[in-house]
């Protein structure tokens, strides 16, 4: 047994290097770290998936189970960050820290730092471009033949903006601190204005026009889900039919024959917020019981992470006439378990703005917000989050200025500095979210003797978790859980009387209440949480049975009775 790596959570790992601390890691302690590729992307990559549990107490797929994922978008790197600080507190807590050896002991943790390897190392090439998910060519094969491509034009390793002098621009100096462009005013003229572009080179120029040409990779991973998919008319980058794409495949393969997963979390980047569903409908459409829990578990988010918890229809659509979909809404729309998605880092909250609505601040925001954001760049980056405008000869526009936000350093991604710490807000959250999954355990397993060669068995489980074995009630009403499912197994000379040697019994309940002890009408399931069987087995003196119980969720468990 090796030592357990220490990752660099300062700095952001290339596929072969972020392989290797991987593979560290199950050397390092191969009884709580399995590491398993789960498919290929795109390019030929493995997918990387940490079975995280201890195996000296039982098979994973034994245990209740939680997933998360990270970096299914390219240049969102901080969320594989996030995913590696928690493998490593989990790592290093296990025998040390109550709640983490609880959990490693009872329950999985199915951790999938890169979900889209080949996107996250083309934004961390020597020369990147920052696309969008996936790098396969999309919808078309076919390379532009005019237009502005998006990249870095001058080499510096960073993708910013370019000013152009132009009467009819739309952005003009900011008089306080000419380095900031500030759009102009309705009706204003006369000034010295300006047009922004994105960092690029041109293919075919008029002299004129200039077009933004669509990433020639243009899909997006996140839209490539079964739930709700839509065509490219509706939701771009979707793909040309759900799981089209291996990432996605590999990970919705995995998660269905993994039925014990009973919650998942996706990390994204940014905008500092967690995210609950529904994302294809209102909160007065979803199951009343389900809001609740999402309510309350979100609250618990919120309160541990520091950052706020939002419904995505009600608080965070691109577009008020738009609905999107991904990740979180397979695993809770489609299959019942509970998922969210988090926004990692938001650069607004650094700079000290506070008053913003998530979205609607890209569209529309005030000056005196730029100029905060400036000022951090300053003082807190050195500098280099708003890059100064500095004069390059580009190859089709002649001379021409570069700068403004390094978007991929500094605000799709904290900068190296602020990445451990913005890591460091979710173990706590997750640690408690896999702690609250159900979990089966034998409550009694007895014996009594009704005749000669003639005994009636019992079984008796109850979950020990605060969530329902079912989860949510959305996985009841799409049927993707079973109640409690209960075996006999006999051996040869044995046989039953009554009773059949597989049994589905009721689902069972948590220890999360159901109401207030004020309520008007209180919860009159006392015991929800348990569930018996009974067999009658014809069998001579001595012969052992073997008796499992089942729940999707909740786990398996095993014990034996001996006929006596």
């Amino acid at each position: 047994m090796s030592a357990i790596p220490v990752p660099r959570f300062d700095q952001f790992y290339r596929y072969a290097e972020l392989t290797r601390l991987l593979q560290d890691y199950a050397q390092a302690v191969p009884h709580l770290v399995e590491l398993q590729s789960i498919g290929k992307s795109y390019e030929g990559r493995d997918i990387w998936l940490l079975v995280v549990t201890n195996a000296n107490t039982g098979d994973h797929a034994d245990k209740p189970a939680i997933w998360v994922d990270g970096n299914i978008h390219a240049a969102e790197l901080t969320a594989s960050t996030a995913c590696l600080y928690w493998l490593h507190q989990l790592v290093c807590g296990h025998g040390a820290d109550r709640e983490i050896t609880q959990l490693l002991d009872t329950r999985t943790v199915y951790l999938c730092p890169r979900l889209n390897p080949d996107g996250a190392e083309l934004a961390l090439a020597d020369r990147p471009r920052h696309i969008r998910s996936s790098t396969r060519p999309y919808p078309f094969d076919e390379e532009p033949v005019e237009g502005l491509t998006v990249e870095d034009v001058d080499g510096d390793g960073r993708v910013l903006s370019m000013r152009i002098p132009d009467p009819h621009g739309t952005y003009k100096k900011y008089a306080p601190d000419p380095r900031l462009m500030v759009p102009r005013e309705p009706g204003e003229f006369g000034g010295e204005y300006y047009r922004l572009i994105p960092e690029g080179s041109l293919t075919h120029w008029d002299g004129l026009k200039i077009t933004a040409n669509p990433d020639r990779e243009g899909l997006d991973l996140n839209r490539n889900f079964p739930t709700a998919w839509r065509q490219e008319f509706e939701q771009t980058g979707a793909g040309e039919y759900p799981t089209s794409e291996p990432e996605v495949r590999a990970m919705v393969d995995f998660i269905v024959k993994h039925r014990n997963v009973g919650a998942g979390i996706s990390f994204h980047t940014h905008s500092g917020v967690i995210l609950r569903p529904m994302g294809l409908n209102s909160d007065d459409d979803m199951i009343p019981e389900d809001l609740w829990t999402f309510k309350r578990l979100s609250a618990l988010g919120e309160k541990l992470t520091g950052y706020p918890a939002l419904s995505v229809w009600h608080d965070f659509k691109y577009h008020p006439k738009q609905v999107i979909t991904g990740t979180q809404d397979w695993l809770y729309e489609h299959l019942g378990a509970l998922a969210w998605t988090v926004e990692i880092w938001s650069p607004n909250k650094e700079a000290g703005i506070t008053d913003y609505k998530w979205i609607d601040w890209y569209r529309d925001h005030p000056v005196e917000d730029d100029v905060k954001l400036l000022k951090w760049s300053d003082e807190q980056c050195g500098g280099k989050a708003y890059v100064d405008w500095r004069p390059f000869r580009h190859p089709q526009l002649g001379m021409v200025e570069i700068g403004g936000w390094d978007k991929m350093n500094y605000w799709r991604n904290p900068p190296p500095a602020l990445r451990e710490r913005e890591a460091a807000r979710f173990p706590a959250w997750l640690t408690t979210l896999g702690l609250a999954l159900p979990r089966l355990e034998v409550l009694r397993a007895e014996v009594r003797a009704l005749g000669p060669d003639t005994w009636r068995v019992r079984f008796a489980v109850a979950n020990a978790g605060y969530l329902p074995s079912y989860v949510s009630k959305r996985a009841i009403e799409r049927k993707t859980v079973r109640g409690t499912v209960f075996s006999v197994h006999l051996p040869p000379g044995a046989s039953l009387i009554s009773g059949k040697e597989r049994e589905i019994g009721a689902h069972l309940e948590g220890h999360a209440p159901k109401t207030s002890q004020q309520a008007f009408l209180p919860d009159r399931s006392l015991t929800g949480d348990r569930a018996v069987v009974e067999w009658i087995v014809k069998a001579p003196v001595g012969t052992r049975l073997a008796l499992v119980a089942t729940a999707d969720r909740a786990g398996t468990v095993r014990t034996e009775v001996t006929l006596d």
